[in-house]
């Protein structure tokens, strides 16, 4: 059971990389035209959550990931469904009649489900999840610059040929400017991304996501860049360490039912939490390139006596509960 109500803010650098390219503007990373800062859609973060997971605990019961690169979301509802319903549907209908024990089975079985939610209704039913963690946009901190740059390539794709031989002919038949082919790269020379996440005890309890799976959140956050980093992210990372928000319930409350509510349920608002963490560039940096060209305070004397703070460093370390322990963090 998870019963404490979370909320959480980490930061992602970004140099000489492309965060999150836009399809619909050639890829170039997204960006807000109006302020010109730069953007992470929520889903990008959680499309790298799902393939750290993927990759970390591969065969793991419980474990597994229905929305996967390649591959049919029904595919997966159907696994569920008959296994519910002991294999055995009306083909003509095709109606699962046990929705809610295939939600029950999906959240078991797929850790993305339980975490995030899914819509499993895309072929045989297995009912519409909401999922207890929720992430907003990232954003710049200051004003990103796009760049977009042309690349070579020193060989060529000319041709439409069945054999080596005919090929090779036509290569040696081409000027030195034709064997090369042109392409385009586009990326920022750098950005600190801001990210808050909610995590809702009351959704978690009846998803099934627990203590076990938010420690393995937090770790996937933290180790999404590294593990395996293709070369429009390679220069991309967690800044750590992420700052946690626990609700624990008023110590005057003298009604242990009420404050183990308050836990679930929250006893701040989200927002007001995440105003106590101020981050901004340092006066004598014009240009920022790296994290530390920021001042990153924590108003702890405005932190309600309900919350507790948090820090989590590592991705296999415990949180560090109460005052961070590092020198980029200023408590005030």
């Amino acid at each position: 059971m998870l019963n404490n109500k979370y909320d959480f803010t980490f930061f992602i650098q970004a140099r000489n990389c492309n965060p999150n390219g836009d399809p619909d503007m050639g890829n170039l990373p997204r960006i807000d035209e109006e302020s010109m800062h730069g953007f992470i859609t929520d889903v990008c973060i959680k499309r790298n959550i799902r393939d750290y997971i993927s990759e970390a605990f591969a065969g793991v019961e419980g474990m597994d990931i229905v929305i996967r690169e390649a591959t049919n979301i029904n595919e997966s509802i159907t696994k569920v469904v008959l296994d519910v319903n002991d294999g055995v549907l009306d083909k003509k209908k095709k109606k699962n009649t046990k929705v809610e024990d295939a939600s029950v089975l999906a959240c078991k079985r797929y850790f993305d489900v339980r975490t995030f939610g899914a819509v499993l209704s895309t072929g045989l039913n297995a009912g519409q999840i909401k999922g207890p963690v929720q992430f907003e946009f990232g954003r710049s901190l200051d004003p990103i610059f796009v760049k977009d740059v042309t690349i070579t390539r020193n060989c060529h794709t000319e041709g439409d040929y069945d054999n080596l031989e005919k090929y090779r002919e036509l290569a040696e038949s081409l000027s030195d400017d034709k064997k090369r082919t042109m392409g385009r790269k586009q990326f920022i020379p750098y950005g600190l991304y801001r990210v808050n996440g909610y995590i809702s005890a009351s959704i978690a309890n009846k998803t099934g996501f627990d203590e076990n799976d938010l420690s393995k959140l937090f770790e996937s956050i933290l180790n999404m860049y590294n593990y395996s980093s293709s070369a429009s992210k390679s220069g991309m990372s967690v800044v750590s360490p992420i700052i946690i928000f626990k609700h624990v319930g008023s110590p005057n409350t003298l009604n242990e039912v009420e404050r183990t509510r308050e836990a679930v349920l929250g006893c701040a608002p989200a927002y007001r939490l995440h105003e106590l963490i101020n981050i901004k560039k340092k006066e004598d940096v014009e240009y920022p390139r790296d994290y530390t060209d920021y001042d990153l305070n924590i108003n702890l004397s405005e932190l309600p006596k309900s919350i507790e703070v948090g820090f989590k460093y590592m991705p296999f370390e415990k949180i560090v509960w109460g005052n961070p322990n590092d020198n980029w963090i200023k408590v005030i």
